[in-house]
C-alpha cells in the first residue's frame, strides 16, 4: 500500500536576540506525467522569499525526501507555524 501524500507543511524559526524571522514550507504535488513534486519555500517571514521544486519518479522518493527535509529543519530549530501565535 502507497504512503499517504503528506499535508502540506509551515514552519518557523523565530530568534529576536539574532535578528532571525525565517519561514521555510514544504508541499508535494503531482505532475502531469504520473511524477511527484517536493516544491519547497524559504525565506525571511514578510517576503515570498525563494522556490525550488524537485520531481521524483515515485510518490515515495517524493514522501521520503519531504520527511527528511522536516526532521533537519526541527533540528535546526524550526516549528510549525502557530496560527494564533502574534508575532510582534
Amino acid at each position: 500500500m502507497p504512503k499517504p501524500e503528506p499535508e502540506p507543511l509551515h514552519l518557523r524559526r523565530i530568534d529576536a536576540a539574532r535578528n532571525m524571522r525565517r519561514f521555510y514550507a514544504l508541499s508535494t504535488q503531482p505532475t502531469l506525467f504520473g511524477e511527484m513534486s517536493l516544491i519547497r519555500n524559504w525565506g525571511r517571514i514578510g517576503t515570498s522569499g525563494k522556490t525550488m521544486v524537485q520531481t521524483f519518479d515515485g510518490s515515495a522518493e517524493a514522501i521520503e525526501a519531504f520527511a527528511r527535509l522536516e526532521r533537519a529543519k526541527r533540528r535546526r530549530g524550526y516549528a510549525v507555524a502557530d496560527e494564533k501565535t502574534v508575532i510582534v
